[in-house]
């Protein structure tokens, strides 16, 4: 075993609370705190400066949304009957193939499936999540599922504000890119007119990408905003940086996005541009150095936001990963870049842990446990303040041991992951190749 392994074996359990001793007992650290939404009220308390752009941009939100709303409603005549929502299905490309050969996307099979992605976009031109793309949508029949939580609860940061009408559209579980970079392949796999509308979709969705990035750079989990954690800058499931290499894609003229006006190529380039800038500016600082990176940031004051009960403010290991991995693809990276990318390594690998698994036990649910050679591992989320690893449960509470909290929240999230291994794997190359 390493002097490091030795020496992280030895502390972690002490310096971490982890109730791996008899005698350790575990805390509760303190009680989650909801994210703040964009507002009129905030935005007036903005520098004057500063104001008319986050005003111009709340404005054309709301007026999105009625559009939206009306759009949906127009479709049936009437006294029609409504049609039952879609039927929810799990996230990201189960039903989206992103790998298939040219000759898939140009057969009958790939033309059916985009005519149903292409029927399930939003007037605004993004897509909702967690939808069986292959069942085209029906008129009148809503863009999004119902909730996933469909109990109103205030003291659920994530009760939607009308349980019917959210997620219209968003880039959460990969929702919106995902639609794009396929409709573009068979797009590209039909040069002639019978591709003409999958082109027309894929523009709208870059205007829809270009329409709700906000005005320092970022973009929110789901646009029109909807309000609470969903309106701040979500690096969660890579929202930002999918965004944005799409938008790269644009200006390259790369995977199948070749054939939009020099316009939007323009705005794509701006845009990607300006999306870096709200990453570098996101970066956590703890005593003026700079560390890693939030699952999200307040969309006025980009400093870590939480989002759901069990997900607190945190500097967060997976979300640096997919933050390093997207800044460390950028050619020719600035000064800034460089030094982003390397601070977020060097605090990636102070954070290992090895001789550690998290994995089911057989009567406990899944936890934290001693084994010899195991790892590395890393905590989803470290404290803002200490950067020891912290833990949140259903009922708000913020606690120092992951094997304190409800075998529920245990079972159903990554608390601790190997992801960031990907990211020091790519750094080596990286590295050598800019230096200084």
């Amino acid at each position: 075993m390493s002097a490091y392994r030795t020496r992280a074996a030895a502390l972690f359990p002490l310096l971490m609370g982890l109730a791996l001793a008899p005698l350790a007992k575990a805390e509760v650290l303190r009680q989650n705190v909801p994210a703040q939404s964009l507002t009129a009220a905030r935005i007036a308390a903005l520098p004057e400066a500063e104001r008319a752009a986050w005003a111009a941009y709340l404005d054309r939100s709301h007026a999105q949304a009625l559009l939206d709303r009306a759009t949906l409603a127009g479709e049936l005549a009437p006294g029609a009957t409504v049609p039952p929502a879609p039927i929810a299905f799990g996230g990201g490309l189960r039903f989206i193939p992103l790998d298939q050969t040219a000759e898939w996307y140009a057969s009958d099979e790939a033309r059916t499936l985009a005519d149903a992605v292409v029927s399930f976009q939003t007037p605004a031109g993004g897509w909702s999540k967690n939808q069986d793309r292959r069942l085209a949508r029906l008129p009148g029949q809503r863009y999004s599922n119902d909730a996933e939580t469909m109990e109103l609860n205030p003291e659920n940061f994530d009760a939607p504000v009308d349980r019917f009408w959210t997620f219209v559209g968003t880039l959460d579980n990969d929702a919106t890119w995902t639609e794009m970079r396929f409709l573009a392949k068979v797009a590209a796999a039909r040069p002639g007119a019978d591709g003409d509308a999958y082109r027309a979709s894929v523009t709208k969705g870059v205007n829809y990408l270009l329409n709700a990035q906000y005005p320092n750079g970022g973009w929110p989990q789901i646009w029109p905003v909807e309000g609470g954690f969903h309106d701040a800058v979500t690096f969660n499931d890579n929202a930002v940086a999918q965004a944005a290499m799409l938008l790269e894609d644009v200006v390259e003229e790369e995977h199948g996005f070749d054939f939009l006006p020099d316009d939007l190529k323009t705005r794509a380039a701006a845009a990607v541009e300006h999306g870096v800038a709200a990453i570098l500016a996101s970066q956590v600082r703890v005593n003026g150095e700079l560390t890693a990176w939030p699952q999200q940031v307040d969309p006025l004051t980009l400093q870590p936001s939480s989002a759901r009960n069990y997900e607190p403010q945190s500097i967060a290991s997976g979300e640096t990963t997919d933050i390093l991995l997207f800044l460390m693809r950028l050619p020719d990276p600035s000064a800034e870049v460089k030094t982003a990318v390397r601070a977020a390594v060097a605090w990636l690998e102070e954070k290992r842990l090895y001789d550690h698994v998290f994995e089911m036990t057989e009567d406990d649910g899944r936890k934290l446990m001693p084994r010899e050679g195991a790892g590395p591992l890393w905590s989803r989320n470290y404290d803002l303040v200490t950067g020891l690893p912290i833990f949140g449960d259903k009922n708000q509470m913020i606690y120092d041991d992951v094997n304190e909290i409800s075998i529920g929240r245990r079972n159903g999230y990554s608390w601790w992951i190997n992801s960031p291994q990907k990211a020091l794997d790519a750094y080596v190359a990286w590295n050598a190749a800019n230096p200084g």
